[in-house]
């Protein structure tokens, strides 16, 4: 969980309250509610929470009234709750599944905290199909986010497509037209010409839209770099992998398990980060991002100063720091393929579970009719499509502004897979020297991107090798 997630969460549950009154009722696709044989013992199933969100006193409420609820309503299964704070989840789960003593469930959790304990969850493949439950209802490309090869690891639960937050009061002040909400439409320029919306066309918008203090844009003569006050773009910039699937899904992973390749979508992805902070001045330096007038609530967007901003649907916690203009558009492409790079938490049963079958039971129950409360709970949008309208409803009463929603379901169907947190070799060692990269490019121009792709590349195969 990044920065800026870790503190949406508790704020954008506290928005949804309401989601509960109006959400269908999807049913639990399983058994339960069945009476078991009085005179037989119920099967114990361990819940572990919290590897992502689930911590938050009102959140723990609502996960253990669901438990009690599931309980209440049969008694072959009885489970229970476990609640180890973020800080201490890894850590904790790790040495419990080291000394023979794992949890039968364990979530939410998204990609890239599942990918930390690699291996060691149950393929789901064979219950689904045994149990007949249904993935129909679920949006389109969410199941396969869960799939991690040939496994199955998880079912939707909640989904965070990236979509592109764009301040409407900033494009009217330069005369341009907005940016297209619908995907696949065209940019359409104010002297009639029609551009595909791609990164190209995003950063011609942008270096008209970046401002220094005298009101010259990066386009005109005597504009001046070290006096902006209004940037044209803001990548997802927490975390490389983000950044590099906005151009295209990928992983670092050649497809051996031993070779590191960084993909083309990637390497283009991080020149343009580079070169638009250094070179061509539309998005800000890490220095500058650091700063109080640029950095709101940790999302430079929320400063109010930033035209355009790709990121996921969790930032709506601090976005009404952008004004009462802001509004969602279509991710752009590249190279013909349109990319957003999608968080998905879910609930994950590890393969060691000595009732997987039971253990399934309740995760069907999770992601079913429970699901109304704990998404209200977490803050987070459905993947079951028929529950997200009352989610986006309830959202809005959030904002002044009117705002597309609809891009934000029609990003989904755009979600990156492979999935930019999947596990790789060294996963842990891996994140660290991407921060690492992260932070130098950031911070010091004149570097040369070709060798410096090329030295990651190598450090990275180096910790592999290891």
């Amino acid at each position: 969980m990044n920065r800026i997630r870790s503190r949406l969460l508790p704020a954008l549950a506290a928005t949804v309250l309401a989601l509960t009154a109006c959400s269908s009722d999807p049913g639990t696709g399983t058994g339960a509610g069945k009476s078991a044989d009085s005179n037989t013992a119920p099967v114990e199933i361990r819940w572990f929470c919290c590897l992502g969100t689930g911590e938050q006193a009102e959140q723990v409420k609502a996960q253990q009234k669901v438990v009690n609820d599931f309980n209440a309503s049969q008694r072959k299964i009885k489970v229970s709750l476990e609640v180890v704070s973020y800080n201490n989840a890894r850590d904790t789960l790790s040495t419990q599944i080291a000394s023979g003593n794992g949890p039968d469930i364990a979530g939410p959790v998204g990609i890239g905290g599942a990918a930390a304990f690699h291996g060691q969850w149950l393929d789901l493949g064979p219950l689904i199909k045994e149990s007949g439950f249904d993935l129909s209802p679920f949006a389109a490309g969410s199941v396969d986010l869960y799939k991690i090869g040939e496994v199955q690891e998880g079912i939707p639960f909640a989904i965070y497509p990236s979509m592109m937050f764009y301040k409407a009061d900033m494009f009217e002040e330069a005369g341009l037209n907005e940016p297209p909400h619908k995907y696949g439409e065209k940019y359409k320029w104010p002297d009639g010409r029609e551009s595909e919306w791609n990164y190209e066309t995003l950063k011609e918008l942008a270096l008209k839209l970046t401002v220094d203090k005298n009101g010259k844009d990066a386009t005109e003569a005597g504009f001046d770099p070290k006096n902006i006050v209004q940037y044209g773009f803001e990548p997802s910039r927490d975390d490389l992998r983000y950044q590099g699937a906005a151009f295209g899904a990928g992983t670092l992973d050649s497809g051996d398990g031993k070779t590191v390749k960084i993909p083309d979508s990637y390497a283009d992805a991080w020149r343009y980060f580079y070169d638009g902070m250094w070179k061509d001045k539309f998005i800000m330096t890490g220095p500058v991002f650091e700063t109080d007038q640029f950095n709101g609530e940790g999302a430079a967007f929320f400063s109010g100063h930033v035209a355009m901003s790709a990121n996921f649907l969790w930032t709506t916690y601090g976005v009404a720091g952008a004004g009462k203009d802001w509004n969602l558009a279509a991710m752009p492409s590249h190279k013909g393929k349109t990319t957003s790079p999608t968080s998905a938490d879910t609930f994950r049963i590890l393969a060691k579970s000595k009732h997987p079958k039971e253990a399934f039971e309740f995760l069907s129950y999770l992601v079913g009719k429970a699901s109304k409360e704990l998404l209200t709970a977490y803050g987070a949008m459905p993947a079951r499509t028929a529950d997200q309208d009352a989610f986006f409803t309830t959202l809005a009463t959030q904002f002044t502004n009117t705002v597309d929603w609809q891009v934000t379901k029609d990003s989904v169907q755009f979600a990156d897979n492979p999935h930019s947190e999947s596990h790789t070799t060294k996963y842990n060692q891996t994140i660290t020297i991407l921060g690492t990269y992260r932070s130098r490019w950031m911070t010091q121009p004149g570097l040369n991107m070709d060798d410096e792709l090329a030295k990651l590349q190598k450090e990275i195969q180096t910790v592999w090798n290891g």
